[in-house]
C-alpha cells in the first residue's frame, strides 16, 4: 500500500461510513441504522489519505459466527490494495478474537470474490446459497 496511506483500526464516522458507502456504490443507509449498527462491529478498519477516510471495512459476530461487511473504498483510491489491506486486517483480527471453529461469511458483489478468494474465502454453491431479506425498508 502506498505510503500516503493509512490503515486504521478503528470504525469511520458516521459521515464517513455513509459517503463512503454512497461513493463506492454500497446500497444507501440512513444516519439512523448506521448509528444503531457501527457500534456493534467487532473488528474495522479505516483507510485514511490526508486525514480523509477513502475505504473501510468492519466484521460483525458473536464468537461462533462471523459477517464481514461494509467492504468499500472511493473510487478515486481503487487499484491501490486498499481493499486487499482492509480485508487483510479484519482477517487478522478475526483470527485473534474467534475460537478455531468460528465461521466467517461474506457476500461478495460483482467481481469481489476475486479479492476474498486470497483471504480463504471460498463460494457455499451448490451446498448452501445466500439468502436475504430486508426489514422495514
Amino acid at each position: 500500500m502506498d505510503p500516503r496511506y493509512r490503515l486504521h483500526t478503528d470504525l469511520p464516522t458516521i459521515d464517513e461510513y455513509l459517503r463512503l458507502r454512497r461513493v463506492s456504490g454500497l446500497t444507501r443507509r440512513s444516519e439512523a441504522a448506521a448509528k444503531a449498527g457501527l457500534p456493534h462491529t467487532v473488528a474495522a478498519a479505516v483507510v485514511r489519505c490526508d486525514g480523509q477516510a477513502v475505504g473501510m471495512g468492519r466484521a460483525i459476530g458473536d464468537g461462533l459466527f462471523y459477517l464481514v461487511v461494509d467492504i468499500a473504498v472511493d473510487p478515486e483510491h481503487q487499484g491501490q490494495g486498499l481493499g486487499k489491506a482492509i480485508v487483510a486486517s479484519l482477517m487478522e483480527a478475526l483470527r485473534t478474537l474467534a475460537p478455531a471453529e468460528a465461521y466467517t461469511c461474506l457476500i461478495a458483489d460483482g467481481r469481489a470474490n476475486e479479492l476474498y478468494a486470497q483471504y480463504g474465502f471460498e463460494p457455499t454453491a451448490p451446498a448452501s446459497i445466500s439468502m436475504a431479506q430486508w426489514l422495514n425498508r
